[in-house]
């Protein structure tokens, strides 16, 4: 696709993720009320106002939607180009107060995220690429971090993973794991070079991840599945295995660390 279909879809983005802020400044952080879906996933009245205003933005005809707000049509295996998004990702944070959640979009074209946009209404942050333009940051060029080490690398980590002690064993060793909710704000700072890595050790959904996902690889990142496979998209059944992203310098160490601890957890 050219530069210029991309810029277009990259102004898409940009106003919609304009509108989806108007609407999170109707509410008090922290003192939101929400009900609670199957498995106790907390949904609020935000959710669905922003999964309505970012549909009327960014949907064109011919092409598909995934949302986490919306019932999945699966008219959308048939299309080429198709929008996944996720309007707020980090609920239980945005109901607690804390300001770790966004509103994540990605464009897929042919299963590859191609064109990203995630906002942080919280702390006023704005994260947008596409894998021909690359990434700004607050309206700022940025990429990811050029390191090449792990020792010493700050890696994002699941607050609710940590929590289990799944990353228990990695404590111990050379990295500065940080906790933090929404893996999509976690990828879109790691697009910028606000964090070395991240990575997540359970499933995920494809809005949880699309956004983030088409930012690192734009900021000239990588992103894998766990088992060392290229991330696709707008498949008929939306949840993924977990998920690593990065610095391009960290690929071989990161996928060797969370390899061992898969070997270790499939031995006990």
């Amino acid at each position: 696709m050219s530069l210029d279909s991309h810029a277009e879809t990259l102004q898409r983005i940009q106003s919609a993720l304009d509108a989806a802020r108007q609407v999170f400044a109707r509410f008090t952080l922290g003192n939101i009320a929400a009900e609670y879906k199957a498995g106790h996933d907390p949904v609020t009245e935000a959710d669905k106002a922003v999964d309505a205003v970012l549909r009327h933005e960014l949907l064109r005809e011919g092409e598909g939607w995934l949302s986490e707000e919306s019932v999945d049509n699966p008219a959308r295996l048939d299309k080429r180009r198709v929008w996944i998004v996720d309007p707020l990702d980090g609920t239980r944070e945005f109901v607690a107060g804390i300001p770790e959640f966004c509103v994540s979009v990605a464009m897929v074209e042919d299963g590859v995220p191609v064109a990203g946009g995630i906002c942080n209404p919280a702390t006023n942050e704005v994260f947008l690429g596409s894998l021909d333009a690359g990434v700004t940051y607050n309206g700022k060029p940025a990429r990811t971090s050029q390191r090449t080490t792990l020792d010493g690398a700050i890696v994002l980590a699941s607050r609710s993973e940590t929590q289990r002690g799944e990353w228990s064993r990695f404590q111990k060793s050379a990295l500065k794991i940080r906790q933090m909710g929404s893996v999509a704000y976690k990828l879109a700072l790691v697009s910028a070079g606000r964090a070395d890595a991240t990575f997540t050790l359970t499933p995920k959904h494809e809005w949880d991840i699309a956004g983030g996902a088409a930012l690192v690889m734009s900021g000239s990142g990588f992103v894998s599945t766990l088992q060392n496979s290229a991330l696709r998209c707008n498949n008929k059944s939306p949840l993924l295995s977990g998920l690593l992203a990065g610095a391009p310098g960290l690929r071989d160490e990161l996928l060797a660390l969370v390899s061992e601890y898969q070997s270790a957890k499939t031995s006990r």
